[in-house]
């Protein structure tokens, strides 16, 4: 099963606070540790809200709105997408996360048999070849 970690933001994330020398070792040596158990997929820090945009969607309207977005809880900081046999495994691994306070979200990501029957071959030929498509473009 696949995950998605979201590393939710803060007050220093936002402000554009980069981490330290030492927090930078200490997530390096844990990605290490993700990567060597071959749990990690990906993993990235986001640049504050003020340099994004959100896009609302109303039938077939379109509105964009330049950050900075003020629910600092609801905003993302980060992410991992990492493979874990369970959501416990998953929790386990990012309780070990070397953060000192904040918080994380753990969402298992939908795969093809989640879909049932309205995936049908045709869809799912297409997604195979739309995944290989990203990974020849990212060799």
């Amino acid at each position: 099963m696949r995950f998605m970690v979201i590393v939710k933001a803060n007050e220093d994330t936002e402000a554009g606070r980069l981490p330290s020398r030492e927090e930078l070792a200490a997530m390096g040596k844990f990605n290490e540790e993700l990567v060597r158990a071959g749990v990690m997929l990906a993993g990235e820090g986001l640049h504050p809200s003020s340099r994004g945009v959100r896009i609302t969607y109303s039938g077939d309207g379109r509105s964009v709105v330049d950050g900075p977005f003020t629910e600092t809880k609801e905003l993302i900081a980060g992410f991992w997408l990492i493979q874990a046999r369970s959501m416990e495994e998953a929790v386990e691994w990012m309780k070990r996360a070397p953060f000192q306070e904040g918080q994380v979200e753990i969402r298992q990501v939908f795969e093809a048999e989640d879909f049932g029957e309205a995936f049908t071959p045709e869809l799912r030929e297409q997604e195979a070849r739309l995944r290989a498509e990203v990974e020849r473009r990212r060799s």
